[in-house]
């Protein structure tokens, strides 16, 4: 049973630096790896300056209500996103269709993932995915930053190296503020070599737009049950799944449906896909966060806060945090999830039985597979569970 906050633990009590710091690292990798994407997919459905502005802030606003208030109420870390791979799928879908019938197709899109929420639906699809599997999904999700924080040296070895001999002392002698110590260095480096470009940042208070839907076939087919599917497979698993894997008990059925209704009322905005974060969620869920889970939570509503605090800025945001070099935000990123990919890849190949179809969910996972338009944790998950199948059949 879920207790309300005011029955729960004192906030003042719970809060840490750490935590902040990983809400704060949550966001920042959120933007600068996808912000692009939305930018992208807005000018392709024939949205103008000030309507990729209003979309902005749809989703900032979105993404900070969904984090704060769930992980507020709950009192376990829940982190949201915009749908990257929906932005993705969107940004091919430039059919000419006025933005009426664009954003009536966002709201169609909201309703089914309400409905599927709180069905219940979801959450017993979800339900009956072994714990290894998804575990497997897990690591080969994050396996690419990891991957990217070691890749980075390549092009800024002293910023990259001296950032990750930073993480390591601070495992050794100051383990809660590691993280947070390793971001002071790596921005530390990165302003006195230069690295920084805040000279373009320009702010401005955004004005939603708010544009009346219209629905037709043409928008149902094209955008709004492929945004749908894309957002449902290839985010809210893989969100689940990170959850799972953390050890939060996620009350799935009535989050991914609350998600759903904050997703409905700023569509006409241009709030065009909300879901529950995998990779950035991480980020809270990790022992980077907060040594003790039970204060983890902190770290979301901290995500939530600058989440809130992006959307103001409108499209503003995405120029500050371009301002940091690509290879500081990749080496954070990495070294922020090291925990997380080590716990993930030991539960997949923890148990022998089920050791080789968790490697197979990890390495489709991890190839980065995409087929009809879904990415690779959906296909990475029926890899690994077509072969649990066969190996079962097998034995029996």
């Amino acid at each position: 049973m879920v207790s309300s906050p005011l029955a729960s633990p004192s906030i003042l009590r719970d809060f840490s630096l750490s935590a902040v710091i990983a809400g704060f690292i949550t966001v920042l990798v959120g933007y600068t790896s996808s912000a692009a994407i939305v930018f992208q997919a807005a000018q392709a459905l024939g949205a103008n300056q000030a309507e990729i502005a209003s979309w902005m802030w749809a989703l900032g606003i979105g993404m900070g209500i969904t984090c704060f208030v769930p992980s507020l109420w709950l009192r376990i870390p829940v982190v949201t996103a915009w749908s990257t791979p929906g932005a993705a799928m969107l940004a091919g879908s430039a059919l000419g269709l006025p933005m009426s019938e664009v954003i009536g197709a966002f709201m169609v899109s909201a309703a089914l993932i309400i409905l599927c929420g709180f069905t219940g639906w979801f959450e017993k699809a979800m339900s009956r995915i072994p714990m290894a599997l998804a575990s497997g999904m897990l690591a080969g999700v994050l396996l690419r930053f990891g991957m990217d924080a070691f890749g980075a040296i390549q092009t800024q070895p002293w910023m990259v190296t001296a950032m990750l001999a930073t993480y390591l002392a601070g495992r050794v002698w100051f383990t809660r503020y590691a993280v947070i110590a390793t971001l002071a260095i790596g921005i530390a480096i990165a302003a006195t070599a230069g690295m920084l470009h805040t000279e373009d940042i320009q702010w401005a208070w955004p004005q939603p737009i708010l544009t009346a839907p219209s629905l037709s076939i043409s928008a149902f087919f094209s955008i709004a049950l492929p945004l749908f599917i894309v957002t449902m497979a290839s985010q809210n698993i893989p969100g689940v799944v990170v959850a799972k894997g953390s050890g939060y008990a996620l009350p799935v059925s009535p989050v991914i449906g609350f998600i759903g209704v904050v997703n409905m009322v700023l569509a006409p905005f241009g709030g065009y896909a909300l879901n529950l974060a995998a990779i950035t969620a991480a980020i809270c869920m990790g022992r980077e966060a907060h040594e003790d889970p039970k204060r983890r939570y902190i770290a979301a509503m901290a995500a939530g806060v600058f989440y809130l605090l992006a959307g103001l800025m409108g499209a503003a945001v995405v120029a500050l945090f371009a301002a940091f070099p690509k290879e500081l935000i990749m080496a954070i990123a990495g070294i922020a999830l090291l925990g997380t990919i080590a716990s993930s890849l030991l539960t997949a190949l923890n148990d022998e039985r089920s050791r080789e179809p968790a490697l197979i969910a990890f390495l489709v996972t991890a190839s980065g597979l995409t087929l009809a338009g879904v990415g690779s944790a959906f296909w990475g998950l029926v890899a690994g569970g077509l072969a649990l199948l066969v190996l079962r059949c097998k034995k029996g």
